[in-house]
């Protein structure tokens, strides 16, 4: 793999506002003539891509993106969360937009890579880290809905405070009860640029209703409980822990998988199923609904307060974080930092 040193180094920004600053470094691997080019693979500095006015991914949206973060603790330790997960994921939704499947091994290896030669830019306050951005997508000057022959992979970081302005404060979502995220079938259950595009509008309304994310409803029968916008959800109902069942419309979170797999290992009872809005309801409204949380890459675990349906609000629990939610925060945040032991082999430690 090669290496392209930075002519001028940019100063390191204090300002951690999601996604909004990058680091010195990118990686690069292109597509052609029918294979991935490991050869010329690189780490180059952070620069734009210059790309014609017809290229395919402008007009039929032929991409992918993954999202994962490193870590630095005090005592030094760079630590990245489940990164092969994040390379096998991406292999799967590149399978459904007809990108040609990578070595895994070769861009996990590269991402290291970059994190170690990125390593001054990690935060280390806590609720800090340094937000990694795989991505692929296709880059043919062509018009016309056909799978692309060019293709671009890349790596991007970016230093990262809380996801949310408000931090750990409990989120309010509102259920959405027109538009629709994605349908079994479609492309809900990969991490498919196009899914999120389809989910702006809707996320805007509610804004402008004063909540901070949408609560998708299923696209068949517009009465179960998918995901949140940015997060997979978890309702605990009467000391159980629910989630929607992965059915093929819903993400597979990572942070999802992990805060299963912790519950399980600590005893908690936990339930992947079909969750009805009514059911939801009906728990706020009998005092049995404890609490809601939402868990993903860029907000780690998100306490809910209230979530509004059908132009009700309802209150979860007290309204504050609950004791399962702060539980998996504490102890994910606590693993991914090396604060707490990594009994489940999840972090890979990097320096």
């Amino acid at each position: 793999m090669k290496f392209i040193k930075c002519k001028e180094l940019k100063d390191k920004k204090t300002d951690l506002a999601f996604g909004k600053n990058f680091t010195d470094y990118m990686f690069v691997l292109e597509y052609h003539n029918g294979a991935w080019d490991y050869e010329n693979a690189c780490i180059k500095p952070y620069e734009p891509f210059s790309l014609d006015p017809s290229t395919s991914v402008f007009h039929y949206g032929q991409a992918v993106f993954e999202g994962l973060k490193a870590y630095k603790n005090d005592k030094g330790e760079v630590r990245i969360f489940r990164p092969m997960d994040n390379m096998n994921r991406m292999i799967d939704s590149c399978e459904r937009v007809c990108i040609p499947p990578f070595d895994t091994k070769f861009v996990h290896d590269a991402l290291v890579e970059l994190v170690k030669l990125e390593k001054d830019w990690i935060p280390t306050a806590p609720g800090t880290s340094l937000y990694i951005r795989p991505f692929a997508m296709g880059v043919d000057k062509a018009l016309g809905v056909h799978a692309a022959k060019n293709y671009i992979l890349s790596i991007i970081l970016s230093p990262v405070g809380a996801y949310y302005t408000h931090g750990l404060a409990p989120v309010s979502l509102c259920v959405e009860e027109h538009y629709k995220r994605a349908c079994i079938g479609g492309t809900g259950h990969h991490k498919v640029a196009g899914n999120y595009a389809a989910s702006i509008l809707a996320a805007d309304l509610a804004e402008k209703k004063g909540y901070d994310q949408v609560l998708w409803l299923d696209a068949q029968e517009n009465k179960y409980m998918e995901e949140v916008g940015s997060m997979n959800i978890f309702f605990v109902i009467d000391g159980v822990v629910i989630t929607p069942m992965l059915a093929g419309s819903i993400l597979p979170g990572i942070t999802r998988r992990s805060t299963i797999e912790l519950l399980k290992a600590r005893g908690y009872k936990i339930e992947e199923r079909r969750v009805s809005v009514a059911e939801v309801v009906a728990a706020a409204d009998n005092g049995t609904l404890n609490e809601i949380f939402g868990t993903g890459t860029a907000a780690v675990v998100s306490p809910v307060g209230t979530f509004g349906y059908l132009g009700k609000d309802y209150q979860v629990g007290d309204g504050g974080m609950g004791k399962i939610t702060k539980y998996v925060y504490d102890e994910l945040t606590g693993i991914q930092t090396g604060i707490k032991p990594d009994e489940f082999g999840w972090v890979e430690k990097v320096i």
